[in-house]
């Protein structure tokens, strides 16, 4: 297969190449991290390239393990609680232990791998139980000539017993296997053929592939409508002490820890029935893949990540709460326009993860890049459709260059793959996606070695994805911090960065509880210029506050919508002037109320305006009558009669 490195525009395919310790003390002084900050915009270089697939350790990184954590026994970190953790506006660092230190030796990727998955349960999904006081039992009864082959598992903790049947394929004159299998996520086992999930059929043309059916509802019911009572579902009987959606108090499991659980008890089952004495399961416990699609997509994202006897893992076109990262969605999609924190179901996610909503997205010490490098260094291919606005499709990118890093700083960058295209239905392919499912289904399922895994399919040449990771190693004492501003399509998304106050101790800009902090903004057209009107369509002011008693939270001040602004003919004067603040917010306080904080940077955003669930957004954030000339913007922030000096000025990017 040629290499699939390529930009996906309608209708054809326009090939374009692109690609990609240190010490975190655990605590700071208070004017450590502000000095680290100025000193990175100082001395900020520009983002690298990434380097291109890295494969230097394929001969001898493990493709798969035989138990479901290699890492279980490294014990979960002391998380702080939400009032302390940290405010972390990129991409966190998958690098960068909970202890501060930051190691990208693959040795101690399994250690660190345990406390992504200790956080991911924590702050997301709850805990996925290991099952060991379960007792597991499985059957596997071989197809007939009118019927699939069917395996039972029965799993019995505290005298319930919760049943999984799935329906099993098992290829056809093609040898007595053992054979690959491929787990399906799936509402139920139906029809005699392979249950291929929502993956092209062409794309297993001619392979001995076994596959089983993952009936998810035995496990706990997927619903129509969120949140709904999953107190008498099967996993749920098995463990009261969990629960999802509508609870008798507080939600703390998402049934995506149920799910992950279920779909590891199915492989118990399957290694089981692998050994019967009489009519074996024929399979490959070697070789082990999971697909499903949209919702089941971050199902198979879940269980791949959570489970290490899966080989290799295909999420199909899985959207928010799946590859795309929560705090990219939030920062560069407006509210409602696609899947995030504050729009997902809660049934699939336990309720503590709703204090991560709005600006709250920030503190969260993990996303989903992780959740995808948790697979590592196991294969995983993942996919989007630009047709459906909702998946969250540029923050998928995004989030899919960041996990790509993991794996190609492991140096077996062809584990890794992704596809985002459009022009097709929802959980369906084009024809040219199918050899690079093939491709990783021979290379993963069947170790044919010297196959083309390289796959890297997307429509966004000039997406800047960069700016996200670009700390992780250039971030001064392991601070976070971007290198530039976000800023396309008449959107922005930019820094006050300006810190010189705090040489000047009277101008600090300190915040008390119950302070109002003002926010206001200026545009500016140099040269000569004829009379234009700028308008910020819509926006807000983000305040990020780090507080003494060690705690932080970010505060956000409104923008007035449409408020606009005449710039004479030639002036080069910003308009409004200095001191006009159009916008005011009440700070809430720190943790500990009579501990002051004081300001560390703010944020202006003013993104376009989303035209309801699921659809594109329309417009922009900022406007000018005068497209011919640079607009610029600047914004600065006060309170109690001090004020930021302005941050720099940005030249508003109009085009896409």
């Amino acid at each position: 297969m040629a290499h699939l490195r390529s930009l996906w525009t309608r209708p054809e395919m326009l090939h374009s190449r692109t690609s990609i310790g240190k010490p975190l003390p655990p605590c700071f002084s208070l004017c450590l991290p502000y000095l680290a900050l100025l000193l990175a915009f100082v001395l900020i270089p520009s983002p690298a390239t990434f380097a291109q697939e890295n494969t230097y350790a394929d001969s001898y990184l493990p493709l798969v393990y035989p138990v479901e954590n290699s890492g279980a026994h490294f014990p979960a970190p002391n998380f702080p609680d939400f009032a302390h953790l940290p405010i972390i506006r990129p991409l966190p660092d998958p690098f960068r232990f909970a202890n501060g230190w930051r190691d990208t030796r693959f040795q101690s990727w399994e250690r660190r791998r345990n406390e992504i998955k200790a956080a991911i349960e924590k702050y997301e999904i709850g805990p996925k139980p290991d099952c060991s006081d379960c007792t597991i039992t499985a059957s596997y009864t071989p197809p007939t000539a009118t019927a699939k082959g069917v395996l039972t598992v029965n799993v019995t903790r505290n005298g319930k017993t919760l049943t999984l049947t799935s329906g099993v394929y098992v290829p056809s004159g093609m040898g007595n296997g053992p054979f690959p299998a491929l787990i399906a996520m799936t509402f139920f086992s139906f029809g005699t053929g392979p249950n291929y999930g929502s993956l092209p059929a062409s794309a297993f043309a001619g392979l001995p592939v076994m596959t089983l059916d993952f009936v998810h509802n035995q496990v706990t019911n997927y619903s129509f409508s969120s949140p709904s009572k999953h107190s008498t579902d099967p996993f749920y009987q098995l463990y009261p002490e969990l629960c999802a959606g509508l609870c008798n108090g507080t939600s703390n499991s998402g049934q995506y820890a149920a799910w992950s659980w279920g779909v590891s008890r199915l492989i118990d089952g399957m290694q089981i029935a692998s050994h019967q004495a009489v009519n074996p399961l024929p399979v490959d416990m070697k070789h082990l893949a999971v697909t499903g699609c949209s919702y089941a997509g971050k199902m198979a994202l879940f269980a791949g990540a959570f489970d290490e006897r899966i080989a290799l893992t295909i999420a199909q076109e899985n959207g928010g709460g799946g590859a795309p990262a929560w705090r990219v969605s939030r920062e560069i999609e407006p509210q409602g326009s696609v899947e995030d924190v504050d729009d997902t179901n809660y049934d699939w996610f336990g309720g503590q993860m709703q204090q991560f909503a709005a600006e709250n997205v920030y503190k969260l010490p993990e996303d989903h890049h992780e959740l995808m490098a948790m697979v590592a260094p196991r294969a995983l291919l993942e996919t989007g459709n630009t047709d459906f606005y909702w998946l969250s499709n540029r923050s998928n990118y995004i989030s899919a260059r960041a996990a790509q890093q993991v794996y190609n700083t492991f140096g077996i960058g062809d584990r890794f793959g992704f596809y985002i295209d459009g022009g097709h239905q929802h959980c369906a392919t084009l024809p040219a996606e199918a050899p690079a499912i093939t491709a990783f289904v021979n290379k993963f399922l069947f170790g044919q070695m010297n196959v083309d895994t390289d796959v890297e399919i997307h429509p966004y040449p000039s997406l800047d994805y960069q700016r996200w990771t670009w700390w992780w190693k250039n971030g001064l004492l392991g601070l976070p911090s971007f290198p530039n501003d976000w800023n396309t399509g008449g959107t922005v998304v930019m820094a006050l960065n300006n810190l010189s106050g705090f040489w000047r101790f009277p101008d600090l800009l300190w915040i008390q509880t119950g302070n109002m902090v003002n926010a206001g903004f200026q545009f500016s057209i140099p040269g000569n210029h004829p009379a234009a009107t700028a308008t910020l369509v819509q926006g807000n002011v983000q305040a990020d506050i780090w507080c003494l008693d060690g705690s932080s939270y970010t505060m956000t001040i409104p923008l007035p919508a449409n408020q606009s602004y005449s710039i004479p003919a030639g002036s080069p004067l910003w308009v409004p002037g200095r001191g006009t603040f159009q916008g005011s917010a009440q700070a809430s306080g720190c943790s500990t109320n009579a501990s002051p904080g004081i300001l560390v940077n703010a944020y202006l955003s003013a993104l376009n305006t989303s035209t309801g669930v699921g659809n594109p957004p329309t417009g922009t954030g900022v406007t000018s009558s005068d497209l011919a000339d640079p607009l610029r913007i600047r914004f600065s922030c006060s309170t109690e009669g001090e004020s930021t000096p302005p941050s720099p000025p940005l030249t508003v990017n109009f085009q896409p």
